[in-house]
């Protein structure tokens, strides 16, 4: 899958590093809440415990009935976990105590 830069600019930019300057987990709930609806929340939430799934071997049609993402979507974040840039792969790296069920 071939990763194409040109969606990042000076505001993507902007808004990661307001994310790193972040501190604790009440921090950013606080902040994810003001920027996102509950259903942009909701659906980022649905993408990484699919992520974590996928890192632990679980089969897409399990992880689809078990975090109500549709299998096209398990699919293409099995897609970015194995071939994207690699950020999930570091996020799983740098959170291995965070158990998914």
């Amino acid at each position: 899958m071939s990763v194409r830069d040109d969606w990042t600019s000076d505001e993507t930019t902007s808004l990661f590093e307001a994310v790193l300057s972040l501190e604790t987990v009440p921090e950013a709930e606080r902040f994810f809440r003001d920027l996102c609806t509950l259903r942009e929340l909701d659906e980022m939430t649905t993408r990484w415990h699919a992520a974590r799934l996928l890192d632990r071997g679980h089969p897409y049609r399990r992880i689809a009935d078990e975090t109500g993402a549709s299998t096209a979507t398990v699919t293409r974040i099995a897609q970015w976990l194995n071939h994207g840039t690699g950020g999930y792969r570091i996020a799983l790296e740098r959170t291995s105590g965070d158990e998914a069920t």
